[in-house]
């Protein structure tokens, strides 16, 4: 059987290949849009009856409650929780995955529920900078204004025709979340969806407001 440690090691994102251009981006100067991938983040499928004693249990050890409406995300410390489904969330934390997983099966004990560990299932690219909302636009169906995606909002949608989950940070800072198999395209999509971008502004010229 092969070492733990030597397997964790060969361990490579689903964006290794690309990181040097994510790094160097393809906006110089100012940089009006920045890619950074978000590796190894633990994910967690959770389905559980809202309300129910377990899930009031799940909720004490991720130490916040779970979503109750579409597009809701919750949050406490390392963990947050986005909301999918009426009975289904996906946990987004930065604690290891076994131990995490390990204390919300030990919550559902006598309980009906199901925990999944699907870290390797997805991966993260954040999207920010002032331009950060115009290169989603490009690609993406959903209505991204901020009259209709409210900060720390999380939803099912497509980018570039590949499913992804988008989590809206703030108003310059977005989360894409596509699968492993399809990031690299989608990296590359975004990577020249930002070219438009990569001239400075002229001396004097201030960026257009974002809620524009």
């Amino acid at each position: 059987m092969a070492d733990l440690t030597t397997l964790q090691g060969l361990r490579r994102s689903p964006l290794h290949d690309m990181a040097a251009e994510l790094r160097g981006g393809p906006v110089p100067g100012e940089r009006a849009v920045r890619l950074l991938e978000w590796p190894y983040l633990t994910m967690v499928s959770l389905r559980v009856e809202p309300g129910s004693d377990t899930a009031r249990r799940i909720e004490g050890v991720l130490g916040t409650g779970l979503p109750e409406r579409c597009g809701d995300v919750t949050g406490e410390g390392a963990h947050s929780v986005l909301w999918l489904g009426p009975d289904e969330w996906l946990v987004v934390s930065q604690t290891a995955p076994e131990s995490l997983v390990a204390s919300l099966r030990s919550a559902t004990v006598d309980g009906r529920a199901q925990v999944v560990d699907i870290s390797a299932n997805r991966t993260v690219i954040e999207v920010s900078g002032r331009a950060a909302r115009a290169v989603l636009d490009k690609g993406c169906p959903a209505d991204l204004h901020p009259r209709a995606f409210a900060d720390n909002t999380a939803i099912t949608t497509s980018l570039a025709r590949v499913p992804v989950l988008l989590w809206k940070i703030d108003a310059h800072t977005f989360r894409v979340m596509p699968r492993a198999s399809l990031a690299q395209y989608v990296a590359a999509w975004l990577l020249d969806a930002a070219l438009e971008f990569a001239s400075p502004l002229p001396a004097g010229q201030a960026p257009a407001a974002e809620g524009a």
